[in-house]
């Protein structure tokens, strides 16, 4: 079965926008939860222009389904996960002052690097996910950096779902299936939404995981968290 992770960086957008603590990261991440989201995921920045530092403790505290964070794996970064120890740590390669993650690792030309990172959060048994682009060849790679799974970076796929979604999937499907041969777990997530998320899950079956955040919480503004996320999980599931 494909989960559900909801990523709240915008939630925590809103509330930075204005001080305070309006909306309550912490209880609407929770709520997220009871209404039947897999998991919740977080990308901490350096700068804090969303989820802060202490807001990734203050979740681990209370968090009861999966937790994710993911990141690019500085040192500050790698402390605040071994700190922390999620169920699962997402690498991404985003500059510092990146506005979000538009790219996958080449894994091939980083391998030593993401090789060192990969061991140091495996002392911690998280699990680890490295963010690659649709391409064998990086899957292979992070295979051998030992990640346990990958993320596909599916904004292609969302960019050109509308014009052909046959041609879209393709390369996803191709990566999936080969990625899933060589022993990795594979997860999906950017621009992901309630246009083009079934035919994804529907054409891709071994998908474990869809990491959707800004196209979730821009929905919730109409239809309200509650029915969002019974859209999101029916398309998940291939319901109508």
């Amino acid at each position: 079965m494909t989960k559900l992770s909801v990523n709240i960086n915008k939630v925590a957008t809103l509330r930075n926008a204005r001080g305070g603590n309006n909306p309550d990261l912490i209880a609407v991440a929770q709520y997220i939860e009871r209404l039947g989201a897999h998991g919740v995921t977080v990308h901490p920045r350096p700068d804090e222009r969303h989820i802060r530092y202490q807001d990734v403790r203050d979740l681990r505290k209370v968090l009861q389904t999966e937790f994710n964070i993911e990141g690019y794996p500085s040192e500050e970064f790698i402390r605040l996960v071994l700190e922390v120890e999620p169920a699962q740590v997402t690498l991404v390669p985003d500059k510092p002052d990146q506005l979000t993650s538009n790219a996958g690792w080449d894994t091939k030309q980083n391998l030593e690097f993401l090789t060192k990172v990969v061991s140091r959060f495996k002392e911690k048994n998280i699990r680890v996910s490295i963010f690659i682009s649709a391409d064998c060849e990086m899957a292979e790679y992070a295979k051998r950096a030992g990640a346990d799974r990958v993320e596909l970076y599916t904004e292609p796929y969302a960019a050109m779902y509308a014009k052909d979604a046959t041609i879209a999937i393709a390369s996803f499907l191709k990566t999936a299936e080969y990625s899933k041969s060589i022993g990795l777990g594979v997860n999906a997530g950017h621009d992901l939404s309630l246009e083009n998320l079934e035919y994804f899950c529907k054409t891709i079956k071994c998908i474990d995981e869809v990491s959707i955040g800004h196209a979730l919480v821009c929905d919730a503004l109409y239809y309200g968290f509650e029915s969002t996320i019974a859209k999101y999980l029916a398309q998940i599931d291939g319901e109508k």
